[in-house]
């Protein structure tokens, strides 16, 4: 017999893209938490008319919020999916013959790849981000930190082979609208900095990000997809230092 499994997503005004998400988790979810911060679209709905038990919470960070969505699910197993990231069938059926096979307690990494706009499948050779999203509650627990919600593992640490695709846009001006509002967040949420050191990467931010997702993270065989990508990652960066500067000189103003 399978060992149960639950799914939990945190979710705002995430209608548009919520529908493929909560499709793939079709046969392989025994029950999904979605944990919305104020929705004032469709998402809760769709969520609702998909079996998922929705619960509210106001936002006060990413860590937080996932916190509280591991704290509602039923079961041992637990999945993490954001609701822009769909599980592949094939990551589907890795994860179902795992918990068939009745693991002891870990924490599985899975490859998320992100997908240019129109695009079904991601570019060759993707690599963007590996981070665990499947555990048991014995292996791992997300960390209470605002900006980087990632698990705390507590046991091993394996990796599960199929991935999951990431939408993290529906256009490029939506990609844009994502950056700006994200790296506003993260400038009042990151801790104060010396400003000679904002200021030393104001000069290096935009090209050393730009490179590295080019070449390192593989947006060079995306084509022009991969060139606007990467370009628009690299100014959304070196935005947030201009506004971590621009904080900065706002404490100082006020004499905090």
């Amino acid at each position: 017999m399978s060992a149960p499994l639950s799914v939990f997503l945190i979710t705002r005004n995430e209608a548009a893209r919520l529908p493929r998400t909560l499709a793939a988790l079709k046969g392989l979810a025994d029950q999904v938490v979605v944990v919305d911060s104020g929705s004032t679209d469709d998402t809760l709905a769709i969520a609702r008319a998909a079996g998922a038990e929705t619960h509210h919470r106001d936002w006060t960070g990413y860590g937080a919020q996932k916190r509280h969505a591991e704290d509602l699910c039923r079961h041992a197993w637990r999945l993490n999916v954001d609701a822009d990231e769909i599980v592949t069938p094939a990551l589907a059926e890795e994860i179902r013959a795992l918990l068939a096979s009745d693991p002891a307690p870990a924490a599985y990494r899975a490859k998320i790849l992100n997908l240019y706009p129109g695009r079904d499948r991601p570019r060759p050779l993707a690599n963007d981000y590996d981070v665990v999203r499947l555990y048991h509650r014995d292996a791992g627990r997300y960390r209470d930190h605002p900006l980087f919600d990632r698990v705390e593992t507590t046991g091993p640490v394996k990796r599960l082979r199929a991935p999951i695709h990431h939408v993290p846009f529906l256009d490029w001006a939506g990609l844009v609208a994502k950056e700006n509002a994200y790296s506003s967040f993260q400038a009042e949420a990151a801790k104060p900095r010396p400003m000679w050191k904002l200021r030393a990467r104001l000069l290096v931010e935009f090209p050393f990000v730009f490179l590295k997702g080019y070449f390192a993270r593989g947006h060079v065989l995306g084509g022009w997809d991969g060139l606007i990508f990467a370009t628009v990652i690299a100014f959304a960066r070196w935005l947030r230092i201009a506004k971590m500067i621009e904080a900065a000189k706002a404490r100082k103003r006020r004499g905090a």
